[in-house]
């Protein structure tokens, strides 16, 4: 988890009661969204492994993180550590893209556009040139997480990442599926489903595909 104060709402990862199973929770102390987002800061590796370090002598099964950017880290926590990890909901990129007809492709719709990189596509090993949408910058919903609010405005952040995904679909009519990057976006998927008429995968989505049922039904 990232050290911070917003917050977590049902659907959210960072709130317990979104899984159907017992989750167990380490937060990266000084791991801010700025830090992670917009910094890309190399520092918070070390931080994060040993993090991941101690929820693996705590038992689980596998580990996944609350922001997507980490998906930087994704080599270099699943090699330090014992179980699978996935950073980032970017991972089903790939995965989803097989399954498109030629010339349909899957867009992102993330927290920050400029902030996210083809390096950080390719660490998914998603295509550098996968359509990517952002929040609108300086939305109240994108302020409430990058600057660390300790309110959240639940409807604005719903019409803010509805309003993405509408924009990143005007602009690309071939987006047959939408990926939500941002952890804290997953409890607004299905108004984009609504809002879009596509499917659309997030975190949550990739825990719920590659946790194996025996572990879910513990």
């Amino acid at each position: 988890m990232l050290d911070t104060r917003f917050p977590r709402i049902v659907g959210d990862i960072g709130n317990p009661v979104t899984f159907d199973h017992p989750v167990r929770y380490a937060t990266v102390a000084g791991a801010s969204p700025r830090r992670v987002v917009r910094d890309h800061d190399p520092s918070l590796l070390v931080p994060f492994i040993d993090a991941g370090r101690s929820l693996v002598r705590a038992g689980v099964h596998a580990i996944t993180t609350s922001c997507g950017f980490l998906v930087l880290f994704q080599r270099e926590l699943q090699d330090a550590l014992a179980i699978p990890v996935w950073t980032s909901s970017l991972l089903l990129l790939p995965e989803i893209q097989a399954t498109l007809v030629p010339g349909r492709v899957t867009g992102v719709v993330t927290v920050d556009a400029d902030a996210l990189t083809p390096g950080h596509l390719r660490c998914a090993r998603a295509p550098d040139d996968t359509p990517v949408e952002g929040l609108a910058e300086g939305c109240p919903f994108q302020r409430t997480l990058l600057e660390d609010q300790a309110e959240l405005d639940v409807a604005a952040a719903r019409k803010a990442t509805v309003a993405a995904a509408v924009r990143l679909v005007d602009r690309r009519p071939d987006v047959a599926a939408i990926v939500l990057e941002c952890t804290n976006m997953a409890p607004y998927a299905q108004a984009v489903r609504a809002a879009t008429g596509l499917p659309v995968v997030d975190i949550t989505t990739l825990v719920a595909r590659r946790l194996p049922k025996e572990v879910r039904s513990e």
